[in-house]
Order: C-alpha cells, then structure tokens, then sequence
C-alpha cells in the first residue's frame, strides 16, 4: 500500500490490519493516535521520550530502583503509616468484644454471670466504622482529586486528633457509635490516598513494594493492638479501655509533618497541567549519583504521554465516568479485588481472640494467641515481598484462594464435634496457617492490584469506589459472622468455616475468569490492554505498544502517515 500523508486534525479511512493472533503486538487505535497527535503540539518528540522513559523503567533493576528513589520510598512510607491507626483501632474493637473490662462497662450480664455485648451491638459498632470509611471515601476522592494528596491527608489527620476524643470519653454504647462513625471519615481518605500516592510517587520495580507496604502497616497496627491489650489485661479499671484508645493520639503529628515535607504527586501535578512543578518532582526524588542514564524529560513525557492516551479514550475524572466504556471494566476488577479480602473468609479466620474464648480458652492464654496470630500475619506481609519478585499477582490470589477454601472446609469439621482443648488447639493452628496465607497472598496483593487496575485518571476515585465495596460487604460479613461466633446466637463456632468456604469458592471461580495478570505492566501498557478488550488469561501473551498506530505512524514533517501492512 503506498504511504499516504494525512495532517493532524483530520484523518481518511485506510485500509485496515489484519485481525488479531496469540502473542501478536497491540497497538493504538488510529483514532486515539490521531487525537493524541492534535491535542499535544510536540507529540512526536513526547511519544520518542516517553518510550524511551518507559523502556528505562522496564529494564530498572529493583537494586537500582532501590538506590534512585530513597526519598519516594521514604515519603509513601510515611503516607502508609496512616493505615497503622486504622489497623491499630479496628483490631481494638473486635479484641474488646472479648475484654473484660470493656465487657463490664458496656455488655450486658449473662445467665452464667459472666459479661457479652449482644450481637447487635457488635455488628453495630463494627458497622458503625464501614458507614463512616464509606462517607470519608467519597469525600476524600473527590478532595483529593481537586486540592492534591497532600492537603487532603492534612486535613484527614487532623480530623483524626479530634474524634478520638468522643471514644476516649465514651460514656455509653451510642456515644461509642458516634465516635467510631466520625473515625471512619479520616480512615476512608487514608485508604485511597496511601495507596494510590505509593503508586504514583514510585517507579514499576517499586510499585508492589510500597503498595503492599500499605497492608503492611495495617498489619502493624494490628499487632500494636494485640500487644496493648495484652499489656492492660490485668487491668481493672476503666483505664484497662481508655489507655488503648488514648494511644490513638501518638499517630498523627508526626505522620502530619512527614506529609507536609513530602511532594505532591507528579501524576496529579500533570493532570492539573503544573508542568513545571511535576518536573520539579520528578527532579528531586531521584539520587543523582544512582540516576545512570535516567531522564527526567523522558519521565516527564511517559505521564504527559500516559495521561494524553487516557484523556483521548475518555476525558472525564467523575465517579460516573468509572462506569463507562473501558473503565468500567476496570472498575468491576478493581471492587471485585478488594471485596475478595472479605469474601475470603478473613473475618472469620482472623477473629482468632474471640474465637478461641468461645471454645475454652481462657481469656489470657487467647489474648498470647492473638498476639502470636497478628505477628504470623506480620511475617506473612514480609514474605510477600519476597514471593512478589517471582509471581504474578493472579497466581497469588488463584492458589491463596484455593489454600484458604480447603483450610476452611477443615475448620468446618473439625466445629462438629464438642469443643474440647485438642480441638481448639487444632483449629487455632488452622487459623494461623490461614492468616499466613492470606496474609502472603490476598491481603497484600490486593493493595498492588487496586493501585494498577484504574486508569491513573480515574485512579484515586476508582480506590474510592472499591474501598466503599469492601465496606459495604463488610457490614454484611459483620451480620453473618458475629452471629455464627457468639454463644447467645447461632454459635456456630468452627462450622462457620462451611459458610465462608462457599464465598471464597466463587471468589476463586472469579479471579480465574476475571482477574488480569499485570506484573511488569507500565500504565500506559494497561490502558493499551484495557482498551483493545484483551481477556484476562491473555494479558501475559500480547506485548502492548502504547507509542504506535496499528495503521498509521508519525513522519517526519509531523503529519500522520499509513503505515504499510506487515510493519513492526
């Protein structure tokens, strides 16, 4: 076919490329290249650039990346501790449900004199912070993507220095709901914000690193829990609950001075056209000494490029554009990912405390067992780090969901006979080996999986959107699994584990259907992907070029020009 030259803004039908075929290059659509090329004046010099950028980063080793991002690793890690206050909180209130301090001053007294907070009432104060984080998700992205990471996580932390007050005051059950609720408004913007701002401020070597780091601390804040509690257990006054929650207010000043220092990201500074700003950025995060050949153009002009592509396949920023065209896709993944931690089965597997109490433990010895839980699911985290170097994210959810199914089809038989010590010991060491599991696969995968799946222009309200599916499936979780656990309701006890084995079945069914694989993918990669409807099982088997038409490329006097069939 002879080369025809076609200006800019606008563009005749050509003869069109031959259908797809396995392990065959996607390219851009003709139409998407060709409003690229007229909405950006140097495009050809952009697109050179940003392949090059994009290529510097696939062939980064994780060492090097390592040695060039200090302070990116630094500032998002700083960003992540936030989480250890949701962890920290979250991990308290379902430990409390079996303290008896906080029993004494807020349960009701049972037939056999002992104290228990009703069923309700559990699911009420655990819900009572899934209504708020879904509240504060919806705020905080649309904040976040009008005033920037940094204001926003501000003010989330200072909102977070007054609410402590109410449950630290608490006085009774509903002011106790209050305050959980209003808590959850600055643990909703924590959410979206660490994680999308760990995915924005670092280069793809770090990416699943700093995103799990956000489960990480989580995890943390678990443990910090377990351990206080521990420590007060022999407390009997009030102070044996206050003390706990009063710890919440070491967290926030110093993370708030840590987010003031830190840079805006550089994907937002472009998406608000700060040009010059997000080259500041991108100039300052990178160790010279370590930097190589690295380019801050070339850097500079992947997001412009990335952020160009997404803007000619869809232009809004809204919560309703997340439901259209290609993102919707995208954003059914990204909520289906996130709803999957609760589905698994964690909500059961992790109450380890309350559960082993209910079986005749004592309530020392189930509080040592707790702390030893929340330190296996600590390591679990570390070991992730490690196994993410090798495997790919499907892999980890498709074999932890199935590890997790089986552990809780034993479980399950293992609630049939009456409870006895050999039993709960067996059960309890079930529990741990699932915690381990989860806590190497589902549980930090998740946070990679949701930071890549969005598009980077819809990506903090995508978050948004999937963390507020997490909520609400968490409050149903909530209502099952309290009732399958207490003895004044259907006390289940290991039983459960037929219940929940069934969620994660069709969890399992999904992820093998539904879930890509995006190990090693730039963004710009995944938009390429997403765009030409490439199914999940074969996202490792197309190579994606997100520089190139299909048909057409750029020549020289920066006119579009037909490419002839059979190029590369």
């Amino acid at each position: 076919m002879a080369s025809t030259s076609i200006d800019k803004p606008g563009i005749e039908e050509i003869e069109r490329a031959p259908p797809l075929s396995p392990n065959q290059t996607v390219r851009l659509d003709d139409g998407v290249f060709t409003k690229m090329a007229g909405n950006l004046d140097d495009f050809g010099d952009i697109n050179d650039k940003a392949y090059r950028g994009t290529q510097y980063e696939h062939n980064m080793t994780l060492w090097q990346a390592i040695r060039m991002y200090p302070k990116a690793t630094a500032f998002s890690m700083i960003f992540s501790l936030s989480l250890i206050m949701e962890g920290y909180d979250t991990s308290l209130l379902g430990s409390f449900f079996g303290y008896p301090q906080f029993q004494e001053k807020f349960g009701d007294r049972s037939a056999d004199g002992s104290y228990q907070l009703s069923a309700t009432w559990q699911s009420g104060l655990q819900n009572g912070v899934q209504v708020g984080e879904i509240l504060g998700l919806w705020a905080a992205g649309s904040i976040a993507q009008r005033f920037g990471y940094k204001k926003t996580m501000i003010g989330a932390l200072t909102m977070m220095i007054g609410v402590v007050f109410i449950m630290f005051f608490a006085q009774n059950l509903g002011m106790l709901f209050a305050g959980e609720i209003l808590c959850g408004f600055p643990w909703g913007a924590f959410q979206t914000l660490t994680t999308t701002y760990a995915a924005e401020i670092s280069p793809m070597q770090l990416r699943p690193f700093l995103t799990t780091y956000v489960n990480m601390c989580w995890v943390i804040g678990q443990l910090i829990s377990a351990g206080v509690l521990r420590g007060l257990l022999n407390r009997n006054d009030e102070w044996g609950w206050r003390i706990p929650y009063s710890l919440q207010w070491i967290f926030p000043i110093p993370i708030m001075i840590g987010v003031i220092l830190a840079p805006e990201s550089p994907w937002w500074l472009v998406r608000h056209g700060k040009i010059d700003e997000a080259r500041k950025v991108l100039r300052d995060l990178v160790v010279a000494k370590d930097s190589n050949d690295y380019s801050v153009e070339d850097h500079l002009a992947m997001i412009i490029h990335t952020n160009e592509h997404e803007r000619a396949v869809s232009e809004g920023t809204s919560y309703k554009d997340c439901f259209t065209g290609i993102d919707l896709r995208r954003t059914e993944i990204t909520c289906c990912v996130w709803m999957i931690q609760v589905a698994c089965g964690i909500w059961f597997g992790g109450n380890v405390i309350y559960f082993l109490e209910q079986a005749g433990f004592n309530t020392d010895k189930s509080f040592d067992f707790g702390l030893g839980h929340n330190g296996v699911a600590l390591f679990g985290t570390i070991c992730a780090w490690w196994v993410m170097q090798w495997a790919g994210r499907r892999a980890l959810y498709l074999h932890g969901l199935a590890i997790n199914f089986t552990i809780l089809i034993v479980v399950g038989f293992l609630g049939i006979p009456e409870p006895n010590t050999a039993i709960a010991y067996a059960t309890g060491t079930l529990l741990y080996v699932f915690t381990f599991t989860y806590d190497v696969t589902v549980g930090p995968v998740c946070y990679c999986l949701v930071s890549e799946m969005p598009s980077t222009r819809l990506r903090v309200r995508t978050v948004a959107l999937a963390r507020n599916c997490y909520n609400i499936i968490s409050i149903a979780a909530n209502f099952l699994n309290n009732p399958i656990l207490n003895p004044d309701a259907w006390n289940l006890r290991g039983k459960g584990g037929f219940i929940w084995c069934g969620f994660t079945l069709i969890s399992w069914i999904w992820t093998f259907y539904r879930l890509p694989e995006t190990k090693g993918l730039s963004a710009g990669e995944l938009d390429l992907l997403f765009e030409q409807k490439i199914s999940a099982r074969n996202f490792q088997n197309v190579k994606a070029d997100p520089f190139h038409s299909a048909n057409l490329k750029l020549g020289d006097d920066e006119k579009i020009e037909a490419r002839k069939l059979g190029e590369n």
